[in-house]
């Protein structure tokens, strides 16, 4: 388990993280979201002691992460994955890290064979590909069997299949029991990996929700209900705390009961429904709404077709 609680940094006159607190827990994917700016490298080095606190604090497993003897064991981390020296094999990479933490050599080759790099293993890091890179550092997370996984940005520069490997490795990890940490900037990734999202902007924290509270909160809520009995449906549907709109004949958007609560009265009247869908926007969507006012640099909006034209004439 990862428990910031209050957690700050400065540097100079800039807070760069600002009284954050949130918690990572076993069994979860937690996605850590922010734009360009918003402190989260500078919050997840804090975490494995990188950097130290200005206040505040932060703890892996109830202890900072300067009080564990041997850390590897506690959590595994993936921050820079080009940071290996590129003289080196993958092997003997893994190797010197295992050396540091008495990890036996047979689990060296099982995280290997793990991240797919056993017929690259003796190769040379610095002729990898971005990808293979990638897969290298994931291994070294894995490789002292930790209880907390951190990960940022881990499908950066891989092909679909090292897309999917790595969404149905981080799914097995959280099963077992692990706390795991993943930041992106892929949010249709994260929304498919994560069970849980704290998201930060200018160092401070914006949202710590479920991913479908997320998006369903941002979308308004209400559930969209289409029926060639809507006037009916309407009056079987309402209540004290139910609001009830309609933009079309034949559909409804409903307030105040979840779709499967509608479903059900709709089936004991014998209300036939064509359409039952809760209402949410996409996990992008309601992230770039949420930190519009926490975006770093804006960029201009691309120009229409016929304004290129336009300035060309």
């Amino acid at each position: 388990m990862i428990e910031a609680r209050e957690l700050t940094k400065r540097y100079r006159d800039k807070t760069v993280v600002d009284r954050l607190s949130f918690t990572v827990k076993p069994g979860e994917v937690t996605g850590f979201l922010g734009p360009n700016g918003a402190g989260k490298s500078t919050t997840m080095r804090m975490i494995v002691g990188l950097d130290s606190p200005t206040k505040g604090s932060v703890t892996v497993g109830g202890r900072s992460y300067a009080e564990h003897a041997a850390p590897l064991h506690e959590i595994g981390t993936l921050l820079e994955a080009t940071s290996v020296h590129p003289g080196r094999s993958a092997f003997n990479h893994l190797m010197a890290l295992a050396h540091t933490h008495g990890i036996p050599r047979r689990r060296v080759c099982e995280v290997i064979e793990l991240a797919g790099l056993t017929s690259v293993a003796g190769k040379r890091v610095g002729a990898f590909s971005l990808g293979m890179g990638q897969r290298l550092g994931i291994a070294s997370a894995l490789l002292g069997d930790p209880a907390v996984v951190m990960l940022d940005e881990p499908v950066n520069g891989l092909d679909p299949e090292g897309v999917l490997w790595v969404r149905n490795l981080l799914r097995e990890l959280a099963d077992e029991g692990r706390a795991v940490m993943l930041s992106s900037h892929l949010m249709s990734e994260t929304a498919l990996i994560a069970d849980h999202l704290v998201i930060i902007g200018r160092g401070r924290l914006l949202a710590d929700t479920t991913v479908d509270g997320f998006t369903q909160e941002a979308g308004g809520g209400g559930v969209r209900v289409a029926t060639a009995e809507a006037m009916r449906l309407r009056s079987l549907l309402a209540g004290p705390d139910v609001t009830i709109t309609s933009s079309a004949a034949e559909e409804l958007l409903v307030s105040g009961r979840d779709a499967r609560e509608i479903g059900e009265i709709a089936a004991q009247h014998g209300v036939p429904l064509y359409e039952l869908t809760p209402q949410s926007v996409s996990l992008e969507q309601a992230f770039m709404d949420l930190t519009r006012d926490a975006v770093e640099y804006h960029s201009a909006p691309a120009e229409t077709e016929h304004e290129t034209e336009r300035k060309a004439a």
